[in-house]
């Protein structure tokens, strides 16, 4: 995401010809986009943003888990991660 934002920020810059950008080749401007191609083809055929997703899932259910135990009275047993 942080690439994508960069390189939107550096194309309007060139584009509305604002600071350093005026002098750099459009390649050095455009090559954010193709890093962020190239990182999300490495997380999704390493299964790094799914792993992500599913962190994100188990933590959700353990919270609410552990609120309905508190609701219940029962002492919760956090598990450190």
């Amino acid at each position: 995401m942080y690439l994508l934002i960069l390189g939107v920020i550096l194309m309007l810059m060139k584009y509305l010809e604002v600071g350093f950008v005026v002098d750099v080749s459009w390649w050095w401007v455009l090559s954010p986009f193709a890093l962020a191609v190239v990182w999300w083809a490495w997380a999704d055929s390493t299964g790094y943003t799914k792993r992500r997703e599913m962190d994100k899932m188990d933590k959700k259910k353990q919270d609410r888990i552990d609120k309905q135990r508190e609701n219940l009275g029962i002492k919760t047993k956090r598990r450190s991660r």
